[in-house]
């Protein structure tokens, strides 16, 4: 079976696409949450994250630009986080509800590639742009695939951990022990799915060639 013309960007291009973005909707929410929680107190850092959320949504909207779909997930997931928070007063179940969350995600995931409709390939369009004869490539579809399999099982990994060590631990044990395991965990499964997607990008170009 023949395949049409693959051009793909180099990896680095890649790279520059998506950090702004990362640090956008993963690192800056957690750094307005941390931050105000230091400086206010509990339930006005879940106001100023919720707003944050909001806010960048609506910039977007004002602007004409495309909201990606991890946003609107984002801003789902905070909604109902923080309502929840504010009923309990619990850090426990603040951090729990998240990772209830995640683990519904990563069965999403492993749905999705039993619909052959892989999650990481729809997440990784939102912060990077394939051509669309690259998307068609049969090597492409069997390593979003494997990926997305992959990412399901270390979502799962994560939440688990998580669940485990704010049941069992003190919030300032909880939150040093938590982001350690899940920066070990998620860092190996980025080294490998970068490591991946370059051997992929290689082979794609030397097919071509």
């Amino acid at each position: 079976m023949s395949h049409p013309p693959v051009t793909l960007p180099r990896l680095t291009a890649l790279v520059r696409q998506a950090i702004p973005r990362l640090l956008e909707g993963v690192v800056a929410p957690l750094a307005v949450f941390y931050g105000a929680m230091t400086l206010l107190d509990f339930k006005l850092a879940l106001a100023a994250v919720v707003v944050w959320v909001y806010a960048g949504i609506g910039w977007r909207l004002l602007r004409g630009v495309r909201v990606p779909a991890t946003m609107f997930l984002a801003a789902i997931a905070i909604t109902a986080r923080a309502a929840v928070a504010f009923w309990t007063g619990s850090w426990v179940w603040f951090f729990i509800q998240p990772e209830l969350g995640t683990i519904c995600i990563s069965m999403a995931f492993l749905a999705s590639v039993r619909l052959n409709k892989p999650l990481v390939q729809k997440l990784t369009l939102d912060y990077i742009h394939l051509p669309s004869a690259v998307l068609r490539h049969e090597r492409v579809r069997r390593f979003f695939a494997r990926i997305t399999l992959l990412w399901a099982f270390v979502l799962l990994a994560n939440s688990t951990v998580s669940i485990w060590l704010a049941v069992h631990e003190s919030l300032g044990t909880f939150m040093l022990l938590r982001t350690s395991a899940v920066a070990v965990i998620s860092g190996l499964a980025i080294t490998f799915s970068i490591f991946a997607f370059k051997r992929l990008l290689h082979r794609l170009h030397v097919a071509h060639a």
